[in-house]
């Protein structure tokens, strides 16, 4: 059995490591992975779904026509035949619980009152159209597609819009049909990588424009979503998964393992997983196991390629300095395994999720809880938040003023379109007031 290449480094206040500097500035997009993305959409936009059937033939061995290219009705009730008793009970359950979540999460209108007599406030709309990204190449990621179009489905956006791609018999898996049909899909196509978002960005005569694009992805989704920024609205750079856990000796080596691997296992290559640990026996316990599990699992040759350039294990002196290493990682998924955890999660404010205590495994994340996985990577949580029901909604100012609270501010604005030479916003206001 090969031993695992994953590094035990030290990190500390006196010097620090350029493995692990490198490791923490990971780009969140790939190198050339913005200028393949590029041509594939500028080709999109001008020919619009023959070059979207063309990708999807290139890139994904799918065998889709323009006839085939949405998935049927027929083809939704099929995959409920095909799906399993068990599967669609934990779907239901998930679907359930990310309602919960969801509907907690909406904000409500609200007003208060102008000193003058008139009043200020937001409200809430829902977007009209969006689409959702479900991979489904190196695995059928049809939690992502509850973790997506359910938080739609909750603010009410009347279109809901998926794209997947096909397998090589032009199919895609019954159990992403089935969750997003439970999650409220009303047009799916069979449509993968930098051509789905292309087609969902720029619109074709097959697939129509939508107002905003969520969904993770890999490397060239991810630099896709970037390009077309401004042609629609984005969730956030969700790029391949990454995971940082923070353990003291009270963390069981075994259990760290498998929750580093779980991130590991997603097929890209291009996963990262960081274990940050004042112990360095449980360092050494945790490369060891990294070693067993991984021969068990199916993704053993993607796991290896994390494992070589994508995996570091750092100790560190005490929890603090811990602390401050993850919060500079800025992880996708954080789990903290240490005496304390709920004192010691307080103090990490760089991360797309928490995953607090022993009984948390990011697993709980991915598929049980509640919250959405899709979440920022490639340090983006730094400044990038999770996807969640209010991204499915306009957020709208109020502003009803009476002569008298013009009055009041009219002063204000008069002093403000001096100093920025615009006349005109003055007069606007100081016009309804000439007697």
């Amino acid at each position: 059995m090969k031993k695992t290449d994953a590094p035990i480094l030290k990190y500390s206040a006196k010097g620090r490591s350029t493995k692990i500097e490198d490791f923490l500035l990971r780009p969140p997009v790939e190198k050339g992975a913005d200028q393949i993305a590029a041509t594939v959409l500028a080709d999109i936009k001008k020919r619009g779904d023959s070059a979207v059937v063309k990708y999807a033939k290139q890139f994904d061995g799918s065998p889709v026509t323009l006839k085939t290219l949405r998935v049927s009705k027929a083809e939704i009730v099929a995959a409920k035949k095909a799906v399993d008793a068990a599967f669609k009970k934990a779907a239901k359950e998930a679907h359930t619980r990310i309602v919960q979540f969801a509907v907690a999460g909406l904000r409500e209108d609200w007003k208060m009152p102008a000193p003058q007599g008139g009043y200020l406030g937001e409200k809430f709309v829902p977007l009209d159209r969006v689409g959702a990204y479900i991979p489904g190449g190196a695995a059928p990621l049809a939690s992502t597609a509850l973790m997506t179009l359910t938080l739609a489905q909750v603010a009410d956006v009347p279109e809901l819009v998926a794209c997947t791609p096909a397998d090589n018999q032009g199919k895609v898996s019954p159990y992403i049909l089935y969750a997003l049909d439970l999650a409220g899909a009303t047009e799916i196509y069979k449509v993968g990588g930098i051509q789905a978002i292309g087609a969902m960005a720029y619109g074709t005569k097959k697939i129509r424009k939508v107002q905003k694009i969520v969904g993770p992805g890999g490397p060239y989704v991810t630099a896709a979503k970037r390009l077309v920024y401004g042609e629609v609205a984005l969730d956030m750079v969700a790029g391949p998964s990454e995971i940082a856990v923070l353990a003291d000796d009270s963390a069981n080596p075994a259990h760290v393992a498998a929750d580093l691997l779980s991130q590991a296992e997603h097929g890209t290559g291009s996963e990262k997983a960081l274990l940050v640990t004042t112990s360095e026996e449980v360092a050494k316990a945790v490369r060891s196991e990294l070693d067993t599990q991984s021969a068990k699992l199916t993704h053993k040759k993607p796991v290896a390629r994390v494992l070589a350039r994508g995996c570091l294990l750092v100790v560190v002196s005490d929890i603090e300095k811990g602390i401050e290493l993850c919060n500079r990682f800025a992880p996708e998924h954080m789990e903290v395994i240490v005496k304390n955890a709920e004192r010691m999660a307080a103090k990490i404010n760089t991360a797309g999720a928490l995953f607090i205590g022993p009984w948390t495994p990011e697993a709980v994340g991915d598929f049980a809880a509640g919250p959405s996985h899709v979440l920022p990577t490639g340090g983006t949580a730094a400044f990038f938040s999770g996807l969640t029901v209010e991204d499915f909604r306009r957020r709208v100012s109020l502003i009803h003023f009476t002569k008298a609270d013009l009055e009041e501010t009219a002063p204000v604005i008069k002093a403000f379109g001096r100093v920025e030479t615009l006349d005109a916003h003055a007069r606007s206001a100081t016009i309804r007031l000439e007697k």
